[in-house]
C-alpha cells in the first residue's frame, strides 16, 4: 500500500502503477485523485467508467481486454460502494499487464476493503492507497490548486472563509469555486459572503455554541437533521469542537495569549479566534475530561444502536452534556 506522500511524488513523476485501488474515509479524496489519474493517463473518450450498479464483470472485461478505439490509452474506471470480488479484480489486473496502454482505477467507498486490497500489489503490477479526511491545511491547498486551474485569484483568508462556510466540505467548496470564477475578479471574504450560500441555514457550529452556552438548541437540532446531518456526524463535530477548545485552553494557560495558527495549524478569522478563546477558558480541565468521555460513549451508543431511534439517543445525550457544564 502506498503512503500519501509517496503517491504524490509518483504522480508528479508520472510513475503511478497502471492498476490502482483507492479507498478510505474521504470520498472526496478518492474522487479527486481518480480524476487526476484519468487526466494523466488518457483523454476523456478513452475512459470507460462503471459506476455502482452499472458494474458488470463481463462489460469491464470486454473493455479492458481490447485496445482503445481511438488509438490512445485504455482506462477502466470502476466506482462502487460494494466490493468487487477479488477473483474478478485479479483477472482485470491481468489484462492491464498484457498491454502497456491498459489502465485500471478501482474506487471503493465501503469499509471492508481488505480482500480486494490484496489484488492490488506490486507483485501484480498494481498498488493501493487509503485516503483519510484531509487536514484543514491540506484542504486549503486543494482549494488553492483548483482555483489556479480556474484562473481564479483568491487569497488565503478567503479560502479559509469559503471552507468554513461549507463546514469544511471540500466537494461543496470546489463547486463554489466554479461559480465564483464567473465573476472574473479577485475573490475575498466579501465576495464569498455575497455569492456563496452556507451549507445549511442553521450551521452546526451555531448549534454547538448554543449547547455550550446552555441555551435551548432543540429546534436547531431538528432543522440540522432535516438538512441531512446525521447523529454520528453531529457528535463527531461536537467532539472535535470541544477538543479544539481544550487545546485553546491549554495554550492560553501556558503562553498567556492565543494563536489559532499555533493551536490548529491555520489561522481562524479574528472574530472566531476570539470567540473560541473566550469560550475555552470558561471550563475547567476536569470538565473537558467529563465532556469528551461522555461524547465518546454517546458515539459508541449511536453506532451500536443500528436502526433504533438515534435522534432520541442524541437528544438525551446533548441534554446530559449540558448538565455536565
Amino acid at each position: 500500500m502506498i503512503k500519501k506522500q509517496d503517491f504524490d511524488r509518483l504522480l508528479q513523476q508520472g510513475k503511478i502503477p497502471r492498476a490502482m485501488m483507492f479507498f478510505g474515509e474521504s470520498d472526496f479524496m478518492i474522487d479527486y485523485h481518480a480524476k487526476k489519474l484519468c487526466d494523466l493517463w488518457a483523454a476523456e473518450d478513452d475512459v470507460y467508467a462503471l459506476y455502482h450498479q452499472e458494474y458488470n464483470f463481463n462489460d469491464a472485461k470486454a473493455h479492458i481486454s481490447q485496445g482503445s478505439l481511438f488509438g490512445g490509452n485504455n482506462v477502466l474506471l470502476i466506482k462502487n460502494d460494494k466490493k468487487v470480488p477479488k477473483k474478478e479484480l485479479d483477472e482485470l489486473i491481468s489484462y492491464v499487464q498484457k498491454s502497456p496502454s491498459n489502465f485500471l482505477i478501482y474506487c471503493y467507498y465501503g469499509s471492508d476493503y481488505k480482500t480486494s486490497n490484496k489484488a492490488f500489489t506490486p507483485k501484480t503490477g498494481g498498488d493501493s492507497i487509503r485516503f483519510f479526511n484531509p487536514y484543514f491545511s491540506e484542504a486549503k491547498n486543494i482549494i488553492r490548486s483548483e482555483a489556479k486551474l480556474l484562473n481564479l485569484q483568491i487569497n488565503d483568508d478567503a479560502i479559509t472563509h469559503l471552507l468554513l462556510s461549507q463546514n469544511s466540505n471540500l466537494s461543496l467548496a470546489c463547486n463554489e469555486l466554479e461559480k465564483l470564477s464567473i465573476l472574473q475578479a479577485p475573490i475575498h471574504a466579501k465576495e464569498i459572503n455575497e455569492h456563496v450560500f452556507p451549507l445549511a441555514e442553521v450551521k452546526l457550529d451555531e448549534m454547538i455554541l448554543a449547547i455550550l452556552e446552555k441555551k435551548d438548541f432543540k429546534s436547531n437540532l431538528h432543522r440540522l437533521l432535516e438538512t441531512g446531518e446525521n447523529e454520528v456526524q453531529i457528535i463527531t463535530a461536537l467532539s472535535n469542537f470541544i477538543t479544539q477548545l481544550f487545546l485553546f485552553h491549554t495554550y492560553i494557560k501556558i503562553h498567556g495569549a492565543i494563536s489559532s495558527a499555533a493551536v490548529l495549524g491555520y489561522k481562524l478569522p479574528a472574530f472566531i479566534e476570539k470567540q473560541r478563546a473566550d469560550l475555552s477558558i470558561r471550563f475547567k480541565l476536569s470538565t473537558y475530561e467529563k465532556l469528551l468521555d461522555h461524547l465518546l460513549q454517546t458515539e459508541l451508543d449511536l453506532k451500536s444502536a443500528g436502526s433504533k431511534d438515534n435522534s432520541a439517543i442524541l437528544l438525551a445525550a446533548l441534554l446530559k452534556l449540558q448538565n455536565l457544564l
